[in-house]
């Protein structure tokens, strides 16, 4: 068993061109899994990522701020407390609104590939 306290985790910068501007974090959670990833991300005031998909399914886990999720068909308000899934090859994006800083817990199974779907 390991207990890992969510406080302690160090934020690391997130850098990558999925995401709309610097100000994102991530804390890996568990290291040790073989099977499954798991981050917290935090994204500053009205930072998202771009439209991606995954090749296994994406369950993020809102635990700070409020921010958006989104389809092609729909986009959602999201806010502490609430659970969201994107199957597996499901187009979507999901970042803070303007006046929030906004974080989750993302779930995805090791060796899921995501593929970036905008510039």
């Amino acid at each position: 068993m390991k207990i890992v306290k969510m406080k302690e985790v160090p934020k690391e910068p997130a850098a990558s061109p999925l995401f709309t501007g610097p100000d994102v974090t991530r804390q890996p959670l568990l290291t040790d899994s073989k099977d499954l990833r798991v981050n917290i991300v935090n994204f500053g005031k009205g930072l998202k990522n771009k439209f991606h998909s995954h090749d296994g399914d994406q369950v993020l886990i809102i635990t700070a701020g409020k921010g958006f999720v989104a389809t092609e068909k729909e986009k959602k308000l999201v806010t502490v407390g609430e659970v969201v899934l994107f199957p597996a090859g499901e187009k979507h994006w999901h970042g803070a609104t303007s006046d929030s800083d906004f974080s989750h817990i993302v779930i995805t199974k090791a060796g899921v590939k995501m593929t970036q779907l905008e510039d």
